[in-house]
C-alpha cells in the first residue's frame, strides 16, 4: 500500500487526463502537461517520466505500468492494457475515470470491501474478461491471503453461483444467523470477510440482478460509484440540421409558387448544354 498522499496525486493525475483526452491531444503531450503539476515530493513524477519513456518506445502505457507493480497495481494495469488493445471496445476516458474513482477512495481509507465491490463492478459493467480482470484484483496488495483465495474462488465460480450468495456466506450476517438464540457462536466455516451490513444487504437482494446490489452498497456504505459512458450532447448538431431543414423548406416553396404562376421549367435543374432525354430540341418558335 502507498502513503495517502500518492493516491491524492494519482486521483488528480487521472482526472486531468479524463478532462483532457477529449481536445484530441496525444497522450505523450498530456503526460508531459500533467507532470509539471504533481507534488515532486511523491513518487508520481518518476513514473510518468518512466511511462513517457515506454510511449516512445513502445507505444503503450500498460507495458510501463506493468513494469511498476511495486508502484501501480495489477488492476489498474489491467485497465489501461483493455483501454489499448486495439480490438476491443473500452474507452481510454472510461479507463482513466475508473482508476481516478479508485484512487479517490484510496485516498479516504478506502476497505478492501469497498476496493473488491467496485473493481468487480467496472469489470462487470465493462464487460471486461472475468478471467484476467479477476485475477488482476487478486494480486492487489490491499488483498491478504484468505482475500486472494476467495477471489480466486469467484473466478472459477462466477456464472455458476449468485454473486450476492457468495458475499453473504461471507459475511458477519451469515455468521450471526447460523448461531443458536442463546447460544454459543459456532466457529465460521470459512474466514468472514464481510461486516454485517454487507450480508444483510446482500441477502436482501439474492436472486436479483447484481447492479441492484451495487447500488445497495453505495447508498449504505459508501462504496464508490462505477463512472459510466455519457450519452454525446445532441444539442450541438441542433443547429446546422435545422438550418437544413429550413434551406430544404425554402426551395420547396419557391417551386410551389414558381409551378403555381406560370409552370415549372425542370430544364434548369440539368446541367449547362445538356437537354431531356428523349425529348427533341425546341423550333425557332420556342415550342417542343
Amino acid at each position: 500500500m502507498l502513503p495517502l498522499e500518492e493516491y491524492v496525486e494519482q486521483g488528480h493525475f487521472f482526472r486531468t487526463l479524463g478532462e483532457r483526452l477529449p481536445e484530441n491531444v496525444t497522450i505523450q503531450e498530456l503526460l508531459e502537461q500533467v507532470r509539471h503539476e504533481l507534488l515532486s515530493t511523491t513518487r508520481l513524477p518518476m513514473a510518468i517520466d518512466f511511462m513517457l519513456a515506454e510511449i516512445r518506445h513502445a507505444g503503450t502505457m500498460s507495458t510501463a505500468m506493468a513494469r511498476l507493480p511495486h508502484y501501480f497495481t495489477p488492476f489498474q494495469t489491467y485497465v489501461i492494457r483493455e483501454a489499448e488493445a486495439e480490438r476491443g471496445r473500452f474507452d481510454m476516458r472510461i479507463a482513466v475515470e475508473i482508476l481516478r474513482h479508485e484512487a479517490e477512495y484510496r485516498s479516504k481509507g478506502g476497505t478492501a470491501q469497498g476496493i473488491f465491490v467496485y473493481q468487480f463492478e467496472c469489470v462487470s459493467r465493462n464487460r471486461l474478461k472475468y478471467d484476467p480482470g479477476l485475477g488482476a484484483m487478486a494480486d492487489d496488495s490491499i488483498f491478504d491471503a484468505n482475500w486472494k483465495e476467495w477471489i480466486l474462488t469467484v473466478r472459477r465460480q462466477i456464472g455458476l453461483v449468485d454473486f450476492a450468495d457468495m458475499i453473504f456466506v461471507r459475511s458477519q450476517y451469515y455468521q450471526t444467523r447460523r448461531t443458536p438464540r442463546g447460544g454459543p457462536e459456532p466457529p465460521p466455516e470459512a474466514p468472514i470477510l464481510f461486516g454485517e451490513k454487507e450480508g444483510m444487504i446482500a441477502w436482501a437482494n439474492r436472486r436479483k440482478d447484481p447492479l441492484y446490489l451495487f447500488a445497495a452498497l453505495q447508498r449504505h456504505l459508501g462504496y464508490p460509484i462505477v463512472p459510466r459512458p455519457k450519452k454525446p450532447d445532441e444539442t450541438q448538431n441542433l443547429l446546422p440540421l435545422l438550418t437544413q431543414r429550413l434551406e430544404r423548406l425554402e426551395t420547396r416553396i419557391k417551386l410551389l409558387e414558381e409551378e403555381g404562376r406560370s409552370g415549372l421549367d425542370i430544364t434548369k435543374f440539368y446541367g449547362e448544354g445538356k437537354i431531356l432525354p428523349n425529348v427533341p430540341p425546341p423550333d425557332d418558335s420556342g415550342r417542343q
